[in-house]
């Protein structure tokens, strides 16, 4: 097409050290509508990723669960790509910055960056855990955030006041990885001279490529000056190394980045071998590459990641996206609650289509934060997907396939509507091409609404018993059909699974955004089949139940838990001692021991408390066989409220320790001991 534009899209690339949630679903899916809708406009979109795949986080949590870091990475890459996929997310390519490619560019990037001078390099105060012998990265670090005051801070920002700083400023600083204060050491760093670019970026952050919202709050930033940027991390480190360097590696967040360029390069060698990869990031090109992150981030790529490529003589990102959080039920994820969603979960239950619609729905082009409230999801997809949009094509599609032998009339009844409905398709694109996906969908809903205000009024159930009224029938259903095919148009890039389905239906191939102006007349239409099904709360409740039962159950992470910190989020927020005295400890013997159908790694044991009876579901299988635990003491903490689980209640939490799997050991207290006793 006249006028196509060529463009490169990202997401920001998941970490390798967890699952995919429905908090990062809001990206994805944002993006891909996005990128969705300017490819059924003929624009050439490639839409790249890859797993971000170093740090201490990971090399810590390969230790903890016994494999290799690059075995972790590669079985979260697998996880992710599957789950991405299950939601439709058209990537055109997925990599992981664990690449050769990767290495080779980001060395090249640094030493542009070096040769243009602006890499220094000296030595600095860093915090190191004795315990652990090792230099601690700054989200290994909590403390008091030394702005705001506020308590259990990471290393390098406040979550509650936003500022960012260094780990040394850091006020009662702490290690994550083993709970002691941390010494100072003095370790050599590299630093890149953000400072000396300041000019520059200002001048593109003031050019329009960022939500007025963004830019306001860099101002802030310039205000303050900006600091060098330290790009270097020490050994033991899980990273690229930097190159003249033994010890040195680069800090993931300087590799990370140049992983979606790394991804795109690989793509344009293997897939798409016509693209000139180095024209294409050039900066005289008329490409554009274009960034979906989120608000949390949006230090690294407004600032970090345009000075890299600026330094480097590469061209900077035409646009960077950026969007708020999720909240479930107006708070956030919560694992206890069971809202704290796994893509994986949501995806054995429900269609994605369902969340993607809901989504769509509620994002805007600004950085609020958007709410999954539970019944408005099952309310809004059961009114507007099933009771109107489909609605459409099951009242008109029974007439035509059995009055009239599939086949639609060669004129519409009301051509009127749909040229009204038709009309709207460049306002509908401009607000899609806008990220006001929630003015769209009120827009197509609009008119669905409108659609199904004229079939009720024509009423073709009851002209079709009146002999002379056979050819209207097939007129108004006719129109009902095409103004449900440019809806469908319209709404492909939100719910392209359910597309799929009613272009069979319309036996016309694949929908393109100009499709939407151009009836179909005199055509042949397929049966008409359910293209959906309504929304029923007990698939909510099974999902979140199943969401609870992850704590436990899928991935043993009660057991894991109590090993220490978790990689990903190394400490959950602090408790002080009048919670911790609310405990109740008890010795207990363990009664009975037995297998869980369908639990991978529970086991069911009852536990005597000295006259009293428990039944507690423990996720310690992998490590004990039932018939080696009867008979011995363990310590339980006896006044947990019990929880409801699909495999029955659990009344209790017995305590255990270690690196998780085979090597988990319950607590027992010594021979002395006896059911009931309190522990202190």
């Amino acid at each position: 097409m006249p006028n196509a534009r060529r463009l490169l899209v990202t997401c920001a690339l998941p970490y390798a050290n967890g699952s995919i949630h429905l908090g990062h679903m809001v990206e994805h899916i944002q993006a891909d509508i996005w990128v969705r809708a300017l490819r059924m406009q003929g624009h050439q979109c490639h839409f790249i990723c890859a797993d971000d795949a170093h740090g201490t986080p990971i090399m810590v949590n390969a230790e903890r669960l016994g494999i290799t870091a690059e075995k972790l990475i590669a079985r979260s890459q697998q996880e992710h790509e599957a789950d991405l996929a299950g939601f439709g997310i058209s990537f055109d390519y997925y990599s992981t910055t664990h690449s050769d490619t990767n290495r080779e560019l980001v060395s090249d990037i640094y030493t542009r960056i070096k040769d243009a001078g602006l890499i220094d390099v000296r030595d600095i105060d860093q915090f190191y855990d004795e315990s652990k012998g090792m230099f601690l990265p700054d989200r290994f670090i909590r403390g008091r955030c030394p702005k705001c005051d506020s308590a259990d801070q990471y290393g390098d920002s406040c979550e509650k006041c936003g500022s960012t700083y260094n780990p040394t400023d850091l006020k009662d600083a702490r290690s994550v990885l083993s709970g002691t204060a941390p010494v100072m050491r003095q370790s050599e760093h590299y630093f890149v001279r953000l400072g000396e670019m300041t000019e520059l970026l200002k001048n593109w952050v003031d050019s329009g490529h960022l939500q007025s919202e963004v830019s306001n709050k860099l101002q802030e930033w310039f205000t303050d000056g900006l600091r060098d940027w330290d790009i270097s991390r020490d050994a033991p480190y899980f990273g690229i190394r930097i190159p003249g360097t033994e010890d040195k590696f680069f800090y993931v967040w300087m590799d990370a980045p140049v992983g979606y360029l790394a991804s795109f390069r690989d793509y344009c060698q293997s897939v798409d071998k016509d693209i000139d990869f180095d024209a294409f990031i050039s900066p005289d090109n008329d490409t554009e590459m274009v960034h979906f992150i989120g608000k949390d981030i949006l230090y690294f790529h407004t600032l970090f990641w345009p000075a890299m490529l600026s330094a480097a003589g590469m061209r900077l990102p035409s646009a960077v996206h950026v969007h708020g959080f999720l909240t479930v039920d107006g708070e956030k994820m919560s694992k206890t609650r069971g809202t704290f969603i796994k893509a994986s979960t949501y995806l054995e239950q429900l269609p994605p289509d369902y969340l993607r619609y809901y989504y769509a729905s509620k994002l805007g082009d600004g950085l609020s934060d958007i709410d999954l409230n539970l019944e408005d999801f099952v309310a809004r997809v059961n009114s507007d997907l099933v009771g109107k949009f489909i609605n459409i094509a099951s009242r008109c599609a029974g007439f035509i396939s059995k009055q009239f032998d599939g086949r639609l009339a060669d004129s519409m009844d009301n051509p009127a509507l749909f040229e009204q409905a038709a009309g709207q398709a460049d306002e509908i694109a401009a607000l899609y091409d806008a990220r006001k996906y929630n003015q769209a969908i009120r827009a197509i809903m609009a008119i669905a609404d409108e659609t199904n205000r004229y079939i009720a009024e024509q009423a073709p159930w009851t002209l079709i018993k009146q002999d002379d009224q056979r050819e209207r029938v097939q007129q108004i259903c006719t129109t009902g059909i095409n103004l449900f095919r440019t809806l469908m148009v319209y709404l492909k890039p939100v719910i392209p699974h359910t597309a799929v389905a009613a272009e069979t239906f319309l036996n016309d191939g694949q929908l393109s955004w100009d499709d939407a102006r151009t009836p179909l007349l005199g055509h042949a239409i397929a049966p008409f089949k359910a293209l959906m099904t309504r929304l029923e709360t007990k698939s909510l409740d099974v999902i979140i139940e199943a969401s609870k039962d992850d704590l436990v159950d899928r991935d043993a992470a009660a057991a894991a838990e109590m090993t220490g910190p978790l990689a990903d989020d190394p400490i959950s927020d602090q408790i002080e001692f009048p919670d911790f005295a609310k405990l109740d400890l008890r010795v207990v013997k363990i009664i009975q021991a037995t297998h869980v159908d369908g639990a991978d790694k529970l086991l069911q044991l009852t536990l005597d408390l000295g006259g009293e009876t428990r039944q507690v579901f423990a996720g310690i299988k992998a490590a004990y066989a039932p018939e080696d635990l009867e008979g011995r003491l363990t310590v339980m903490v006896a006044n947990l409220a019990p929880r409801k689980m699909r495999f029955g209640l659990s009344e209790g939490m017995v305590l255990a320790a270690g690196p998780g799997g085979d090597d988990i050991f319950i607590l027992s207290p010594d021979d002395g001991a006896t059911p009931g006793m309190r522990v202190k």
